[in-house]
């Protein structure tokens, strides 16, 4: 009687879930299932036995079973396809992220507590005479259900996070087959994804705050300028998450176009002819440049030498070399012969990919403080402009290891910098200071968000809001 009673619970638990009365997908609810469902062959068998020696009648014993069944199955299903309930704005990505992370907590606390259970499980096995294939199949049941709730956990994980690195990930597919250092590995996993999620919460809170107050949507449009060595690709966009955030704060983003390896003087023609095709499809009368590394020096050209002053608003320059780059003397030390043969390879290279004047030899050295002492007493800026400058910095030859010995070269020599640009050399116009905080450290590509990384209590989208909402808020 009282099998059946605990039967028509179940199914009543599960009818009551379907129409959302209550949900057994709920913390402490999915734990408790999660300890009785591994097992549900040994439930199963024991309600047969019950059967068998006249306790119970032949459909109390198969609506019993069926019930316990469908109810399994069910759960096992739901909790697998499980998301969290959204809250705010928040996108797909980060439900199907935090569902993984609580199915692996809940497998965590499922596995601790099947451990004692199985042990309690052998005894009951020999007091009752069960079969022993019988105990090796709920073992090997409990492992698979649990195992696959981890594998589902991290999957989800995997694919949905931005802030596990790709080592993490290679470890963790190395030893995802090891019993226990998995689970300990899988539980540093949902530490970093509960950072990740707090960080998006905060994020779209913020949003939500600032909806329709556009305080991005600046007077002129926002013409962003890339550094050496790259192209603008909007599959691969060279500033990162940055100009989507501008985006959707009001910005009207476009970009320079320019090529990777042109001259100051020939990327400054084709940045010009770009800004009057703006102007001319936006019907706006100047726009703003923002531009990174030697991007700011293009547009110093481009403005005073190339007649634009009356076309460009602003000049916000980030971590551009003005007063040249030291690591370039230490490239001039080798043989000017073996200097161009690199130049050479690097230009066809780029020729491939689309870069129509490669002139890698050229517009590198036009970055050497000799070079730009000349330039800088050629090139006035134009008082009709208003320029301004950051930069970001490294604390350490730690903070970026690409630029670690880049770093140490010019501190030595230069003292602070990004690992390319010195703190000098960057400054330009009013100098707004240091794209970082005091616990954050930004080398030469970090600081446009080249790599796409996450910090504990800094966004740098954000400090490109703060820029772009400043240049509005002055008129521009």
């Amino acid at each position: 009687m009282y099998i059946i009673i605990f039967s028509i619970i179940i199914l009543s638990v599960l009818i009551f879930d379907i129409f959302k009365i209550f949900s057994i997908t709920r913390n402490w609810i999915a734990f408790f299932w999660l300890l009785i469902i591994p097992h549900i062959v040994t439930i199963n068998y024991l309600v047969y036995r019950f059967y068998k020696q006249g306790v119970l009648q032949k459909s109390e014993f198969i609506f019993t079973t069926i019930a316990l069944s469908i109810f399994s199955i069910y759960f096992l299903i739901k909790i697998n396809l499980y998301t969290t309930k959204p809250k705010l704005k928040l996108s797909y990505r980060l439900r199907i992220m935090m569902g993984g992370r609580r199915i692996l907590l809940l497998a965590f606390l499922s596995y601790l507590v099947q451990i004692p259970l199985s042990i309690y499980l052998y005894t009951v096995y020999v007091e009752l005479n069960m079969s022993t294939a019988l105990l090796i199949i709920d073992y090997s049941m409990t492992f698979f259900l649990t195992f696959s709730l981890v594998l589902n956990g991290i999957t989800r994980i995997f694919y949905t996070s931005k802030y596990l690195r790709i080592l993490n990930r290679i470890i963790f597919i190395i030893i995802l087959w090891v019993p226990v250092i998995n689970l300990a590995v899988a539980l540093y996993f949902c530490s970093i994804v509960k950072k990740e999620y707090e960080h998006e919460y905060l994020k779209a809170e913020l949003r939500d705050t600032r909806e329709d107050t556009y305080i991005c949507k600046t007077k002129y449009p926002i013409v962003m300028l890339h550094g050496i060595g790259f192209r603008d690709n909007k599959f691969l966009n060279y500033w990162g998450r940055i100009p989507k955030a501008l985006k959707e704060n009001g910005a009207n983003i476009h970009y320079g176009n320019h090529h990777a390896w042109g001259t100051i003087e020939s990327n400054a023609a084709e940045i010009k002819s770009e800004i009057m095709s703006i102007i001319k499809e936006s019907n706006h009368k100047k726009v703003n440049i923002i531009a990174h590394s030697k991007g700011g020096l293009d547009a110093r050209y481009l403005i005073s030498e190339l007649n634009m002053e009356d076309y460009v608003a602003s000049l916000t320059t980030i971590s551009s070399p003005h007063r040249g780059s030291e690591l370039i003397d230490v490239l001039n030390k080798l043989k000017d012969k073996n200097y161009k043969k690199l130049a050479n390879i690097i230009n066809w290279h780029f020729r491939l990919i689309g870069d129509k004047k490669p002139n890698c030899y050229e517009s590198s050295k036009q970055l050497q403080p000799s070079f730009m002492e000349e330039f800088n007493k050629k090139i006035s800026d134009s008082p009709k402009v208003y320029y301004q400058s950051f930069m970001g910095i490294m604390n350490n030859f730690n903070t970026d290891g690409l630029l670690s010995i880049p770093f140490l070269v010019m501190k030595f020599s230069k003292g602070d910098n990004d690992g390319l640009v010195s703190i000098e050399s960057s400054k330009w116009g009013i100098f707004k200071g240091y794209i970082s905080n005091r616990n954050v450290a930004l080398s030469h590509g970090d600081v446009i968000d080249l790599k796409r990384k996450n910090y504990d209590g800094f966004d740098i989208t954000e400090e490109y809001i703060k820029i772009v909402s400043e240049l509005k808020d002055n008129g521009y």
